[in-house]
């Protein structure tokens, strides 16, 4: 399986009625996002499961990408590498699933995947952990981690 983890995009640092979920990305968010969407769509495997937490800003991220994606709860800001790590269906699920979401969270399931236990591991805004794990040996890996300054180098 494939697991790729995006983190949303730069958002505004807070929304006007106080509401986190609320708030948006901000030009350069929208930017950024834009650029590693067309990077994504070229990369992705066709039969990926898109998922996002329903934060606003997590939304109008994944809709650069200009693919079918789902509305998961329990990727949330309120959630827990655990409950992301199960949404996803890792390792088990035979299709990959890309996880829009959020730190802390998402550099804790890279690193609870990855090492087997929770760490403040850190994302970029926008940035990409694409971890997958194939083989009998049962041990995943890192295939990339990039940010949004990159995208635009690789090829």
């Amino acid at each position: 399986m494939e697991l790729i983890l995006w983190r949303h995009a730069e958002a505004e640092p807070g929304a006007p009625d106080g509401d986190d979920n609320a708030r948006a990305l901000t030009s350069k968010g929208k930017r950024h996002a834009a650029r590693v969407g067309a990077w994504l769509e070229r990369t992705l495997p066709d039969d990926c499961r898109i998922l996002t937490s329903p934060a606003k800003r997590c939304v109008q991220t994944v809709k650069a990408l200009g693919r079918r994606y789902e509305v998961v709860e329990a990727l949330g800001t309120d959630s827990s590498a655990e409950a992301i790590i199960q949404a996803a269906g890792w390792p088990g699920n035979r299709q990959p699933a890309l996880v829009v979401g959020h730190q802390p969270l998402l550099g804790e399931v890279a690193s609870s995947v990855l090492s087997g236990r929770k760490q403040d591991w850190r994302i970029r805004k926008a940035g990409v952990f694409w971890i997958e794990h194939k083989g009998s040996d049962g041990i995943p890996y890192i295939r990339l981690v990039v940010g949004p300054d990159l995208i635009g180098k690789l090829r």
